[in-house]
Order: structure tokens, then sequence, then C-alpha cells
């Protein structure tokens, strides 16, 4: 049956992030921080992205929502009292400094009407829906956005879990090597977001539509900013590595596996976001649609990774 199938779907994708939560919870140095932040982030979700998207049937409102949850994450990471506090700023600014720079992005976004009607991506979804049959707006509305709410609830707020929770005093060279990294792929990722940006402005001014971005980072790959925002995330994941092996050290086997795996799969989730769920993919199948030209881009430049033409 069609409902079957829609609801089989839906609990096999929020399961990996139900297990892993409870596994946090299931760690005795993580459960406070836990289940704060779970309280926080369903506050944030609740006001700023659930309740909007109940009322307008937008699920854009979400772009407000979970940035801002990625600060609360590095917020709550400063408050952990039985960390190392220079490994805790570690972790925690680049959560606080990526997440400001979204979400005042979303507020300003907002502020300027461009959430009255739905974003691209997220007109994408309602293509997905109907693939897999789900005809309930607003359950898949609700759903979509929950989905994101548990990412935060539990596989994204990890590294700033073990990094901020490691009292060694020592900091280790995988941890500086991390944030060397993080910080080179976060200003390349607002380059590339400037450098479309300023196209958009010459284009308007010249008054040229249906425009090709190929200028900057835009020449070697059709999405830069998509790929150095994944870049930032193995950024975190590399300067976790250190705490991930101190962990395991003092913890149980399994709980050593299970937070592996969950680091690992940090990058396989955003990968696959960035990709197909609301990154390239989606923009590419209404970019082929409005610009006669995207299809010469298509073939002539790489989608995700950069590289030469």
């Amino acid at each position: 049956m069609l409902v079957v199938r829609v609801f089989r779907q839906r609990f096999l994708t929020i399961l990996p992030y139900l297990i892993f939560w409870c596994l946090l919870t299931n760690i005795y140095s993580f459960q406070n921080y836990v289940l704060i932040n779970t309280f926080g982030q369903f506050l944030i979700f609740l006001l700023l992205a659930n309740l909007p998207a109940f009322f307008t049937k937008r699920m854009s409102y979400v772009d407000i929502a979970w940035p801002w949850g990625l600060v609360l994450i590095g917020i709550l990471g400063l408050t952990i009292n039985h960390g190392y506090w220079p490994r805790q700023l570690l972790i925690s600014i680049p959560f606080i400094i990526a997440g400001s720079r979204m979400g005042i992005g979303a507020l300003f976004l907002l502020y300027k009407g461009h959430m009255k009607r739905e974003m691209p991506r997220y007109q994408y979804q309602r293509l997905n829906w109907k693939r897999l049959g789900a005809s309930n707006e607003r359950f898949s509305l609700q759903f979509e956005i929950s989905i994101q709410a548990f990412a935060n609830m539990s596989f994204l707020s990890l590294p700033v879990l073990l990094v901020a929770n490691n009292p060694s005093s020592k900091l280790h060279s995988l941890e500086l090597i991390g944030i060397t990294f993080w910080s080179i792929s976060f200003l390349l990722e607002n380059l590339a977001d400037y450098q479309k940006l300023k196209f958009a402005t010459n284009c308007k001014k010249q008054g040229l539509k249906r425009q090709n971005c190929e200028v900057g980072l835009w020449k070697y790959s059709r999405h830069p900013n998509y790929f150095f925002e994944w870049m930032v995330w193995n950024s975190l994941i590399l300067i976790s590595t250190p705490s991930l092996i101190s962990f395991c050290k003092n913890e149980s086997l399994i709980h050593g596996i299970f937070l592996s795996l969950g680091l690992v799969s940090i990058s396989a989730i955003l990968y696959h976001t960035l990709i197909y769920y609301t990154g390239a993919i989606p923009s590419e199948y209404y970019s082929v649609q409005k610009r006669p030209k995207y299809l010469d881009y298509q073939k002539s430049t790489n989608m995700f990774f950069p590289g030469l033409k």
C-alpha cells in the first residue's frame, strides 16, 4: 500500500537520528548537554520554522532555524565546565560564527520579503514528495523541518560534545590543522557567495538576464559554496578526531564504535544534503529551465568537486 510505503520511507529516514540521539543520552558526560540542546533546538525550530511553515505552507523558514540552532550548539559548548577552555573555544567559535553568518543572512532575506514565496530548493521538495506518494503537504513540511532539527540534536552536535568534554590541557596538532582548514574553507565559501552576488549585481546593472556565473571559483565548480561548506564540516570532524581517540580510551568499545560512525556520518549527511537534498541537484533542476547556456556549463564544469576545465 502507498501509505505503508510512505511511512516506511520516512521512518527509515528519521531512525538513524533517533538511534544516535538515544546513544548520546546514554553517555553520562554528555547527558546534560544533549538534553538542554534538545530542548533549545525544539524551541528554535518550533518558533522559527515549524509554526511559520504550518501557517504559510512554506519550508523556507527552516533556513532561519537551522543556523541559529548551530549557534546554540556552539554557545552550549562554552558552558561545559570540565573541558579545556582553549579547546572549547576552538570548536564552539566556528559553530557560532558559521551559524550567525547564515542566520543573519536568512533574517535579511526575510526582511527583504524573499520568503514570501517558497525558495526553489524547497519547491523541489514537492517533486520528491510527489514521487514518494506523500499527499499531505502540511505533514510533509513538518516532517522535513523536524529532520533538520533532529540533525542538530544528534549528529551535528557531536564535534562540540567530543571536543568540549576533552580535559587534556595540550592541544593536538590535528586540532590546529583542523582549525586552519576550517578557516580557509569558511573564507572560500564566503568568497564564492560574494563572487556570485557581485556577478548577479553586475548583470542587473547591465540588463543581462539568465546568465551563468562562471567567474572566480565558479569557473572550477558549479557549486563552490556548497563544496567549501562541506569542507567546513570535514574540518570540524578533523578537529574532533583527537578527542574521539581520547574518549575511546576511557569509555566502552560499543560507545567508541558508534561515536566513530557518527563522526564519519556527519560528512556523509552533509554531502547528501548539499548534493541531493537542498543543494546542487534541486538548484540545477530550475537552472537548466531558466538559463539557455546552463547545459553547456554542466558539460564543461564539475558539479561539486573543483577541477580544471
